[in-house]
């Protein structure tokens, strides 16, 4: 039952990679690296700013 549950928690952490639900960490985990000045956005601001980029450049996407 073990190996299900975890098979099961791969699977999961593997579509919310391709979805996107990583996107804030990786961004921390950018800004931490390059050591910017200042503090990181917010969840929400980072959010709202990938969005907003999204909609002002919009690529190819499926949906």
């Amino acid at each position: 039952m073990h190996a299900v549950v975890k098979g099961f928690r791969g699977f999961a952490a593997y579509m919310g990679s391709l979805m996107g639900a990583d996107a804030y960490r990786k961004y921390l985990d950018h800004f931490t690296a390059t050591g910017h000045p200042g503090p990181a956005m917010t969840e929400r601001e980072f959010w709202r700013d990938r969005t907003d980029r999204q909609d002002n450049n919009p690529q190819g996407r499926c949906c």
